[in-house]
């Protein structure tokens, strides 16, 4: 299959890419292994993206695809698997049909990062989770823990308190790295209890699932559930020794151009300081700026 832009990720980065692309009147496709909306798909409030007062993720991210598609985007469900580029086109291989295109918009998002100790995997899918609106409603009355202090634990702490009996935020540090206002609507509800400058050192568990965590302190925490928000790891392994990367992310200019000419990068998987749903939209659209002036220039 050809294209004049290819995007892979359908997050918020991607789709914002597309809809730009595609409204400059390139024949565009955007592929994701995974359903359209990214990281969105697992947030369930959203209050801070301009425009919407109050909105879930996921009725964002459906509203995202839908506008791409009206523009003309083409979306498949494939997964990319290679990259490489020869006289002056890009060649990708996906789970689906092969892709030759002009340009690519390189916006595969980011995974959540584990903590790495024991019992993590043992109780994944029996207590311990990476998506609070996914599976906190399986835990209404009980007690749980939230690992991190960045704004998507503290977020996801709020909602889960609504739930839970007690919420245990559980942080390496002596301080949060999330948002004052996140802060100081945690420091408000009753029923959230701070565990600062701890780690999680072994989850505890049995036939039924989690039963508890103990911290580095020695304490032994009785939880039902274990909720870990420790940052993110970049989806960039197929532009590993193709484009320049920093720690996995992808380097990119504020024109969000790589190392490569031709291939772009948005949203969380590309080197920046600060990852929300409206930076990574920001992204997209300029990458799609950037992807339109490299092709009129070919």
């Amino acid at each position: 299959m050809e294209c004049d832009v290819l995007v892979i990720g359908c997050g918020p980065a991607g789709l914002s890419a597309a809809s730009y692309a595609a409204r400059a009147g390139y024949d565009v496709l955007a592929i994701d292994s995974l359903a359209p909306g990214g990281q969105l798909l697992y947030i369930d409030e959203i209050e801070n993206y301009p425009g919407e007062e109050k909105t879930s993720g996921y009725a964002l991210a459906e509203r995202f695809e839908k506008q791409a598609v009206s523009f003309g985007v083409k979306v498949e469900f494939w997964g990319a698997e290679s990259i490489e580029k020869r006289d002056g086109r890009f060649f990708v291989k996906t789970t689906g049909e092969d892709v030759v295109s002009k340009a690519v918009i390189f916006a595969a998002g980011a995974r959540h990062r584990h903590l790495g100790c024991p019992g993590e995997e043992e109780f994944q899918g029996k207590g311990v989770s990476y998506c609070a609106t996914c599976d906190g409603p399986f835990f209404k009355g009980k007690r749980i823990a939230v690992v991190g202090g960045g704004d998507t634990a503290l977020t996801d702490a709020l909602y889960l308190s609504k739930l839970g009996s007690e919420v245990h935020i559980i942080h390496r540090r002596n301080e949060f790295r999330g948002q004052k206002v996140l802060q100081d609507r945690v420091m408000a509800k009753d029923n959230i209890r701070l565990q600062l400058g701890k780690t999680v050192e072994r989850i505890n568990g049995d036939s039924r699932g989690v039963t508890s965590v103990l911290l580095s302190d020695g304490t032994e925490l009785p939880v039902d559930a274990v909720f870990i928000f420790v940052g993110v790891i970049p989806n960039s392994e197929i532009l590993e020794g193709f484009a320049a990367l920093d720690k996995g992310f992808v380097v990119a200019d504020s024109h969000m151009m790589t190392s490569v000419p031709g291939l772009f990068a948005a949203g969380d998987v590309r080197t920046t300081p600060f990852r929300q749903v409206v930076t990574a939209a920001g992204d997209g659209a300029m990458a799609a700026h950037s992807a339109d002036e490299y092709i009129q220039n070919m």
